[in-house]
C-alpha cells in the first residue's frame, strides 16, 4: 500500500509530519509489517511429534519425582 501525502499551502513541516504519522497509523501498514517481521515458520510433522513426546516424558519424570519426594 502506498501513501501519498503532499504538503498543503502554508503548512508547517511539523504539521505535515503529524498528518503523515496519523495516516500511517490509520492505514494499518505498521501492523502488517510487524506481523511479517515476527512471522514464524510452522513446525514440521516430525518436529511436532518430537515436541509432544518430549513433553510427555518430562511430565512422567515430574510425576515420578513427586511420588519419590512425598513423605510417608
Amino acid at each position: 500500500m502506498v501513501l501519498k501525502i503532499k504538503r498543503k499551502d502554508k503548512e508547517s513541516p511539523q504539521s505535515l509530519v503529524h498528518r503523515f504519522t496519523k495516516m500511517v497509523r490509520q492505514s494499518g501498514i505498521l501492523l502488517e509489517l510487524r506481523k511479517k517481521q515476527f512471522h514464524k515458520k510452522p513446525k514440521s510433522a516430525l518436529a511436532k511429534k518430537n515436541s509432544v513426546l518430549r513433553k510427555v516424558a518430562l511430565k512422567a519424570e515430574k510425576i515420578k519425582q513427586d511420588k519419590l519426594a512425598k513423605p510417608k
